[in-house]
This record gives structure tokens, sequence and C-alpha cells, in this order.
């Protein structure tokens, strides 16, 4: 398998918030690995219908198994990864396993954008004669987040229209159809006891009932087998079959995914999905919504370095109508409640992505209007005071927080308890606000005074002359004069990421240097240096240990676009500096992509050796800025 662990996990999304996912060897790890995952409010509302399957082939010389599953308390039957000869992700998931001594099946799966709905085919591929397939679909009906345990009121029985057979598992659950080739003969049961180890691995819940309504029968020899489910009890048309959905999807996805200039661009397609009328970029898979400083970070990256104006100015404008009292939302809900306005830096990153827009294109005169506008609430908002205690201050810098509120992206709590409180002036949001303010500048000269009082504050209040370094924090608590001199990542933004440079050229070297010696990983950035107090070197355990280690040390990709761009320019962009960084920067994080979700950045890794990959396997920003430094180099 080309060295893939059997762990890996490969992602197929449905442009709606909904997606597949599951690993290389066929054995889910998460409650989120499925085969139908819908996002019935799209992106948000998001229900496990289809969680897998297991599938037999039967040939004149036996049965052989092409599934796994794992059962606790840790036993893994049947044993089809056993039978694995190969697996590809590009362009989408293939498998081939060895039946017998002469056969090769091959399995494949995808989801085609704008449908909630998974197509699953096999084919022989080596050996001659007839084989029968069963396939046995495993079903739930329940939050994303959830797991659901054996019970009386899940509904076995399906009904047919047309050629789809159709399951309504639960009261207030979206219907489930299926469309096949094949027989369809029901045996009810339940399955117990699947076992998920990164769940387990997290210190929650590990352990799911399954639903198994019956199995589907095909012959494979002439034809290919086609199974396909969707989300609702007319997902499929009148005069749809399997063949005919197959041939048309297969050949639309062909089409579109050989589109795209590279796989990373294929892979920042992932995270564009639909809100109401517009678009969103979801923060990443299995189990993020869309955030806004996630998605503000994100787009410079998948959409404006990928030449995605058009799906930029809908993020854009669509996010543009949520502001509120000079704020945007930082989460909204997976269950339809009201946004959250807890971040300070959110509403900034707006403003840096809308002005690379607008510096890129002015194409939509209209769009052009409503982001100035944007910009200008975003500004005012802040220059005069919002939620939190968020204010220009007399310096010119940006003051906020108020106790208990982590308003920064250094937000873990555990236990109520701020692991990171950074009230008062953190350094990456003066940086953000100069730049945000510099932006605005060029639309109104109402704010030159304060972007130059804070120009001229900044290196006076933030430079840590003993160290050679930025503080993390001034005022803190909305002390004056108090410090914290934490050595963490956030001071790279006032070199790098954003478009001013906030030092002069001799300490810009200095931050830079000192970040590189301390900080630097393969996969990024740590969140805090070795040997400052609190540091821990390893993300896992329970949620408390995990919150507890999010940013005492856990390094972040994502950052790495920051650091380059900052090493980059303290060395003039030379030739030599380009491949240099290309070299030692961007090749792990390339080659990360074949360690844990495949063709994507991970979240989050160790901070100490061997790095390891962990969080969310599929992060939107880790990408994004991945991407953001391409034409850099």
């Amino acid at each position: 398998m080309a060295g893939l662990d059997p762990n890996a996990e490969w992602l197929e999304p449905d442009g709606l918030g909904g997606f597949a996912s599951g690993t290389v060897s066929g054995a889910r790890t998460r409650r989120y690995h499925a085969l139908l995952l819908t996002a019935s409010a799209p992106p948000a509302g998001r229900v496990v219908q289809v969680n897998g399957f297991d599938a037999v082939v039967v040939t004149p010389q036996g049965e052989f198994a092409i599934s796994s599953q794992r059962y606790a308390p840790d036993v893994m039957s049947p044993d089809g990864a056993g039978r694995l000869e190969s697996f590809e992700y590009e362009p989408w998931p293939r498998w081939r396993f060895r039946v017998g001594e002469e056969w090769v099946i091959e399995q494949e799966l995808f989801v085609p954008p704008g449908r909630s709905s998974v197509i699953l085919a096999w084919k022989i591929v080596a050996g001659e004669g007839a084989a029968t397939l069963r396939v046995r679909p495993f079903f739930s009906g329940r939050d994303f987040h959830s797991l659901q345990h054996e019970n009386e009121a899940f509904r076995f029985t399906p009904t047919r229209r047309h050629e789809a057979w159709i399951w309504h598992p639960y009261d207030g659950v979206p219907a489930v159809s299926a469309l096949a080739n094949g027989e369809y003969h029901a045996e009810p049961t339940w399955y117990r006891n699947f076992l998920y180890r990164e769940e387990e691995a997290r210190g929650l819940d590990a352990i799911e009932d399954l639903a198994a309504p019956g199995v589907f029968e095909f012959s494979l020899s002439p034809k290919r087998a086609v199974l396909a489910f969707a989300t609702g009890a007319e997902a499929f048309a009148e005069g749809e079959t399997a063949e005919s959905l197959y041939a048309t999807a297969q050949a639309a996805e062909w089409r579109r995914r050989r589109r795209f200039a590279t796989p990373l661009h294929r892979a920042a397609d992932a995270y564009l999905v639909k809100r109401g009328a517009g678009l969103t970029i979801v923060a990443g898979y299995p189990w993020f919504g869309d955030w806004g400083r996630d998605t503000f970070i994100s787009l410079r990256g998948l959409c404006l370095a990928t030449g995605r104006w058009e799906e930029a100015r809908q993020i854009l404008l669509a996010w543009a109508g949520l502001i509120s009292k000079g704020m945007l939302p930082n989460r909204f809900s997976d269950h339809g409640s009201d946004p959250e306005f807890n971040s300070v830096d959110a509403s900034l990153w707006y403003v840096i992505a809308a002005g690379d827009y607008l510096h890129a294109t002015g194409r939509s005169p209209e769009g052009t209007r409503k982001m100035r506008a944007a910009i200008e609430a975003i500004l005012a908002g802040y220059d005069g005071g919002t939620r939190f205690g968020i204010r220009a201050d007399e310096d010119g810098l940006l003051r906020a927080g108020e106790p208990g509120q982590q308003l920064t992206w250094m937000d873990a709590r555990v236990d109520g308890h701020a692991i990171a409180p950074r009230v008062g002036k953190p350094v990456e949001v003066q940086a953000l606000w100069l730049n945000a303010l510099a932006i605005g500048a060029g639309f109104s000269e109402r704010w030159r005074p304060v972007l130059e009082q804070g120009r001229r504050s900044f290196e006076e209040r933030f430079w840590h002359e003993e160290g050679g370094y930025l503080h993390d924090v001034v005022d803190c608590n909305h002390e004056p004069g108090t410090v914290d001199s934490s050595f963490r990542p956030n001071q790279i933004f006032a070199v790098g990421g954003l478009p001013l440079v906030l030092l002069p050229a001799a300490k810009a070297r200095l931050v830079v240097d000192a970040v590189e010696g301390r900080l630097l990983t393969p996969l990024g950035l740590r969140s805090l240096a070795p040997g400052e107090p609190g540091y821990i070197g390893h993300y896992g355990g329970g949620i408390g240990e995990r919150d507890g280690a999010y940013h005492q040390g856990t390094v972040w990709p994502w950052l790495m676009g920051a650091f380059v761009e900052a090493w980059l320019r303290v060395r003039g962009h030379s030739a030599e500096a380009k491949k240099e960084a290309a070299e030692r920067f961007i090749m792990p994080l390339l080659a990360h992509r074949e360690r844990a979700g495949l063709g994507h950045i991970s979240e989050v890794a160790d901070g100490d050796p061997p790095h390891q990959p962990a969080g969310c396997p599929f992060q939107a920003w880790s990408l994004g800025e991945l991407l953001r430094l391409d034409p850099l180099l």
C-alpha cells in the first residue's frame, strides 16, 4: 500500500457539510467514520445514517471477507484487512483485495458534490469465472457526535419507491434510500459492541451498536456491482438505475476532479460548503463546523491563493451580513442556536481576508462596496468599544478581554479555567489591529492617526530587550505596564503572515531566529517553548488533558504560513532562501499528507519528537496556509 498506515484516514465531502470517511484498512476507528453522514441543515445538523458495511466474496474456492470491524474488548472480525493488496485515495478511495489464489476484487467509493449520497462499486480485476458479493450495511440515524445502542424504536423494514429501498429509521431523522443492481434480502438484526479506538484514546465513549436490516447480493461477473445510498425518500428519480447513476456520476466526477490544478487544490475544495444561499468554510473534518476565525484565515489560501475569486466573494459577502456591534461570529452551533461572538480576532481576520481580496481583484463594485462597509463597521466597533471590553486604547493599541472569557485563538479551558489567559493586549491581536487599520486607512483617512499612534506604541510596548523577542501580552488583565513574556509563536505575526511588518529589520530578524530556534518543528510551530513553565510535549488523553496541552507546547501547522513568510522576508526573498525554505519547511508538510488525513494537513501534533499528528486530521487553515505559501516560493 505504498507504505500507508492502515489507520490513515480518507475523506469524501459532499459540499454541504456532510461526508463519507474511514480508514485505509476499512476498520472504523471514530464515531465519525461513516458511509453516509448528512448535513440536514447545511453545513450543520449533521446525522450519521449509514455507518459502514460487512462484505464477503463467494467463489468456488470459498467465502472471503473484504471488510474489517473492530469489536470490544479488542477483536478484529472479519479479517478483510489481511487481504488488502493496495489502496489509493486519488482521485477517490479504491481498494484491491486478493481473494483466494487467483482473484483480485477492486472496491471504489466516491461522493458526488451537492448531493447527500455515496456510491460504492466492486468489480473483478483478476481471476476468471463468476463470484457473488454479499454486502450487509450498518445503520444508525444519530447525531454525529453521539453513539447508538440497541433499542426497540429502530425500524428495520424498508419501503420501495421506483427501484430504491427506503428506510425511515427513527421519527425526526431523514430517510435513507438505497439503489443497487443486486437483490436485497431482509435479515434484521443488531450488531453489538463496535469499538472505536480513536474515541477510546480521546477518553470518550467508544462502544456502539448498529442496526443491520439485511443483505444486498450481487453477481460480480461479468458486470460491476453498484450500491448507492442517499438521504431522503425521494433521493433517486424514477427510471434511475444503479448502473446509470454510477456511469453518469463517475464520469462527471472524473472530469470535475481533473480540472483542479494540483491535488492540494482539490483537497482545498473539501472545505468550501453551502450555508443558506451562499458559501462558507468548514474548519475541519470530521467534527468542526464553520468558525469565523478559521474561515477568514483559511480563505486566503483555499480561495485567494488558488484563484477562486467568486467563491471568496460569496463567502466574504455572506459573512459581511452577520456583523453585530463591530463583531463577527466565531462559531455557529451544530443545532442552529444563536451564533457566538466570543472572539477578538475573527473580525480582524475578516478585514485581512477582505483586504487581500480587494487588493487582488476589483471585479465586483457591489461586492467592493459591501466589503468596505463591513471593514468600516468592524473598525468603528472596535475603536469605540464593543463586547468583552474590546476597544482601542490611548496608545493606539487594542485592549480586549474580561475575566472568564477566552477571546484569542488560544482559547482552551479546563473546568472553566483558562489555560492561557491573555486578557489585556495580546501581541498577534495588535498585529491584526494595525494591519486592519492600514487596510481601512486605504479607504478613509479617519483611521490613519490611530494607525500611526499604534505603530509607534507597538515596538516600544512589546519589545523584550533582554530576550530579543516580543512579549506575548502587555497590560495583562488591563493592569498598565505589566507583561507576559512567555515565549509563544504569536509574535511571528508582527513579521509575517500579514501585509505590514511592525519591526525594523534587525529586530524582525531576531524574532524570526528566536522562533526558529525554540518553536520550529517539521510540522509547524509549538504553541509554547520547551522549558517554559507549563510546557506539555504530548497532546493526548481525555478532554481535560488534551485541552490542557492544546496551547502549552502542542504544534500547530497553520502557523507555518506566517513563519515561512517572515523567514523569507528577513532574508530578502532570494532564490537561495526560497529553495532552502521549500526543502526545510514545505517538504515535511507535503510528506505529512500521507500520514494522517490523506491528502490533507492535521490540526495539531505533539510538541516533542517524533511530533505525532493529532487532533482533527483534516484541518482547513493548516492546508490553507500551506497553499498561501505557494506563490511566495
